[in-house]
């Protein structure tokens, strides 16, 4: 094929040179081909003529690399949901014979980075199924009719795949759903629309008895945006939740992603799933990576345990900076945070693993905690000693300074983002509310009490350690960071002063 093209691309020239020299007008011939080589690239890049020699297209959709759930750490409850309905696919017979209606669609939803993506990869793996993967941005463009088309061609493509394959089934993967399966305005001339309705269609036409067994999956991080025509009992008839992993889920995790890595002696994988509380599997792996850089930069033969304390914090906060900040500031920057630590200290004993006043991403300096036992349920308690920690940076300024500086910007989101859950939870003084049927004013008058009486509170605790604050600042402003060990003695021994 490419000969054949070199010899086009050679042969061409010399015709209209020939053309030309006996007097033919070869203007004309060169519009046409101009135009039609312009044509053939935006068809091209439109994706309508993206195809290899041997018909099939060009794109995710081939038959994803050698895949299975045990590759997937720290969703046990989610692939044990997604392989029981998988097996209705694989099971045809037997739920025939029960009369049971197979499965049309299975959704899965959950934050970004938790393997949506490579569970639905697995499936086809699971159930030997033709794999065909398309993003929700894809079916949109800016030509009316051009989603609904792709809509069509995928199930069309689907069919001739599993047949020409002799495969029983195949599975369409839709991620970003939300992006063509957002609730409908009641318009009926948004090109969006169009694409819905014809992706509804195609699922109503999915017909189990002949032909190869279609399955549609799809993932979003939205699911409260979708269509409820998309959600009924019929469509996706299962809806799994891929969240966030616990503990267990996250050293399964870093356990497969260590594999290919050097561990340095006494390294332990057990404390870094402690410490990344919250962290998706995506994440995960990039701590494992940035540690391994890490590791490279320094010219060792192994991962450190050091390492991967300084990846966690790239990650959580990104990359330290050579930001130059003014002496005065620095100082301020480092009442702040020690402000924060204390605060932590004190009300959650233990909780401190690092302070330390080098800039990083756009913080100039922060406080790393060792995250608590994972847990799901908060009491007021709980939420007002949080509240405390995130104030804990201002009450040092004041307390310094005799004001507040716009570095407490962040804090003070949290903690209103705090103080509202509060509310919403029946914990305040309000009680159990509907956020409509309260005004604006009670809202604002509740939540200045609360935030007013616990920055009072905090500003009691940080007076009764300005000791620390003299000690800790000193080490601090030299080091540059203070790690958590060091912080609690020079904390003990001002509690045994005072004592």
């Amino acid at each position: 094929m490419n000969r054949w093209k070199e010899l086009c691309i050679g042969f061409v020239p010399v015709l209209l040179i020939f053309l030309a020299f006996i007097g033919v007008n070869v203007m004309p011939l060169l519009f046409v081909g101009v135009l039609s080589v312009s044509l053939f690239f935006m068809i091209r890049s439109r994706g309508g003529v993206g195809v290899t020699a041997g018909g099939e297209r060009k794109s995710k959709n081939r038959t994803p690399s050698y895949l299975t759930f045990d590759q997937i750490g720290g969703q046990d409850r989610a692939k044990r949901e997604l392989t029981e309905a998988l097996d209705f696919l694989i099971k045809h017979d037997q739920i025939q014979k029960l009369g049971i209606r197979p499965l049309k669609g299975i959704l899965l939803t959950g934050p970004p980075g938790t393997g949506k993506t490579l569970m639905a990869k697995a499936a086809a793996h699971y159930t030997n199924s033709v794999y065909l993967a398309a993003s929700g941005s894809e079916f949109v463009e800016m030509y009316v009719g051009v989603g609904a088309s792709r809509v069509r061609d995928l199930f069309k493509e689907a069919r001739t795949r599993a047949a020409k394959e002799g495969k029983d089934s195949a599975i369409i993967f839709i991620d970003e759903i939300d992006v063509i399966g957002g609730k409908r305005d009641g318009g009926q001339h948004r090109e969006y629309d169009q694409t819905l309705n014809q992706l509804l269609t195609e699922m109503d036409g999915i017909h189990t008895g002949d032909g190869p067994r279609i399955l549609i999956m799809a993932a979003t991080n939205r699911k409260e945006m979708l269509d409820s025509a998309l959600l009924r009992p019929g469509r996706f008839d299962r809806h799994i939740e891929v969240d966030l992993p616990d503990k267990k889920g996250r050293l399964s995790i870093l356990d497969i992603h260590m594999k290919n890595k050097p561990l340095a002696a006494g390294v332990s994988l057990d404390k870094i799933a402690e410490q990344t509380f919250g962290f998706s599997g995506a994440q995960l792996e990039s701590v494992l990576n940035e540690a391994a850089i890490y590791a490279l930069r320094e010219e060792k033969e192994a991962i450190e345990q050091q390492h991967l304390a300084s990846a966690i914090d790239k990650v959580m906060m990104g990359e330290r900076t050579d930001k130059e900040t003014a002496q005065e500031e620095k100082e301020r920057v480092a009442y702040h945070e020690l402000g924060h630590a204390i605060v932590a200290e004190i009300v959650r004993p233990g909780s401190v693993s690092q302070v330390t006043v080098s800039p990083r991403g756009k913080a100039l300096g922060y406080v790393r905690h060792n995250p608590p036992k994972d847990h799901y349920l908060y009491t007021k308690d709980y939420i007002e000693q949080q509240i405390m920690i995130a104030l804990g940076g201002a009450a040092a300024e004041e307390i310094f300074y005799g004001g507040r500086s716009t570095g407490s910007r962040n804090d003070f989101e949290q903690a209103l983002s705090m103080v509202r859950n509060m509310m919403d939870s029946g914990l305040t003084s309000l009680g159990i509310i509907d956020r409509d049927m309260v005004t604006k004013e009670e809202l604002m008058r509740e939540n200045s009490a609360i935030l007013e009486a616990l920055m009072l509170r905090t500003k009691q605790v940080l007076g009764q350690y300005r000791n620390v604050f003299d000690q800790s600042f000193d080490v601090l402003m030299k080091e540059e960071v203070l790690s958590g060990d060091t912080f609690r003695d020079l904390l003990g021994h001002t509690a045994e002063q005072s004592a």
